[in-house]
């Protein structure tokens, strides 16, 4: 082990019960998409006080603080956290639960937020023994299209000065606290939003023959919209066609005028993610013009898909062995989920990787976004000090 590499250790120890207390005040005070205003605040406020001078309002509640070692320009790295909560009514019973109703961290973000909070820390402490600069993002609305990410880079993140690269990092319910996993290339899934609105001529049920039922002419449609995909995806294409919520608000004895329906579509191919669509919205107007009502078919688009540069992957994942030793260096499968980080990644090279957070004996074992999921807090000592390493190493390379 390197001897700044110990040093990196002992800083990670010595603050862990601070990260801990800026990730439990996090967790208690969550707020949602583009409304981190608070967050923000408390973020800028402890950047201050490590001696940074962060800017903030950058797509509204985005911060941005800059690291400069020796010799700044000679490489650039980005370090990015998300802020922003789930509209989900917590259940865990613990002494840092959501004071907000119906708000809750429960997919990390949190945990992302008071991590690189304390990474910076530990690079600011440090910035005399590195070449480079460390930039530290903080965003908004990863979980709200169109995205922080998006939003920031059109802002300007990326310039002045320019990373050559973009390092994040994700909680991980399904791996145990201790180890990281990686994988080179495409990793995560484009995600759009559907939005149809089915539209017929409702009444009374006994006598569907007067009607022009959306109902029937909605399950029709969601049925065929699936055959798109088992009829015309190329195998090597992995995606992803959903429905989760259907309203048809009539009683036993009333059919509707319309059905409105919402899902979401994934893929790990732009140009499939394209032609799926363009099939989706054609099948399902003529569906409803053949059986004499209308559809109509909107489509948001989300964010694109995740893919770890390969190279930058291999090295963050060799200094993440040389930190953490080979054994708890697992490979990732390919994940449908999205993530907003998917921007940064279509710009610069970017390597995104996942923290275990999983406890089993402690029976930390639920899922991100559901109304239990919580981690290990052990974890943050574990992700202060990786990132660091990580982000030292690269400017290295």
């Amino acid at each position: 082990m390197s001897q700044l590499q110990e040093k990196i250790k002992a800083l990670a120890k010595d603050q862990s019960q601070d990260i801990i207390a800026h990730r439990r005040h996090l967790h208690s005070n969550p707020e949602l998409s583009f409304e981190e205003f608070k967050t923000a605040k408390y973020v800028a406020s402890e950047l201050t006080a490590i001696g940074l001078q962060p800017e903030e309002g950058i797509a509204g509640t985005g911060v941005l603080a800059i690291i400069e070692g020796r010799n700044p320009g000679k490489k650039i790295v980005g370090l990015r956290a998300d802020m922003d909560a789930l509209p989900i009514l917590e259940a865990n019973d613990v002494p840092y639960k959501s004071t907000v109703p119906g708000v809750m961290h429960a997919c990390g973000h949190d945990v992302h937020t008071s991590s690189l909070l304390g990474t910076a820390r530990i690079l600011h402490t440090l910035r005399e023994e590195f070449e480079g600069t460390i930039k530290l993002v903080f965003q908004p609305a990863e979980e709200k299209a169109p995205g922080g990410a998006s939003l920031m880079i059109k802002e300007g993140v990326l310039e002045n000065p320019r990373p050559a690269s973009m390092v994040g990092q994700h909680v991980a319910p399904n791996i145990p606290v201790g180890k990281i996993g990686f994988r080179e290339g495409m990793y995560m899934a484009s995600t759009d939003e559907l939005y149809l609105t089915v539209k017929g001529k409702g009444g009374h049920a006994a006598a569907p023959h007067q009607l022009v039922d959306p109902v029937l002419m909605a399950s029709h449609i969601i049925v065929a919209l699936q055959q798109i995909i088992s009829r015309n995806r190329n195998p090597a294409n992995p995606s992803v066609l959903s429905f989760g919520r259907f309203i048809a608000d009539g009683v036993t004895n009333v059919i509707p005028n319309e059905v409105t329906i919402q899902g979401t579509w994934r893929c790990m191919d732009e140009e499939w993610r394209e032609d799926g669509l363009r099939r989706m919205k054609k099948m399902a107007e003529s569906i409803a013009e053949g059986m004499g009502g209308s559809c109509e078919f909107e489509i948001v688009k989300g964010y694109p898909f995740l893919k770890n540069h390969p190279e930058l992957t291999r090295r963050t994942r060799t200094a993440a062995v040389g930190y953490m030793g080979a054994e708890n260096v697992i490979d990732l499968d390919l994940w449908m989920a999205g993530e907003d980080f998917a921007f940064y990644s279509q710009v610069v090279d970017s390597c995104f990787y996942r923290l275990g957070t999983r406890n089993e004996a402690r029976g930390i074992i639920s899922g991100v976004h559901t109304p239990t999921f919580d981690i290990d807090e052990s974890a943050l000592e574990i992700s202060t000090g990786l990132m660091s390493w990580l982000a030292i190493s690269e400017l290295n390379a």
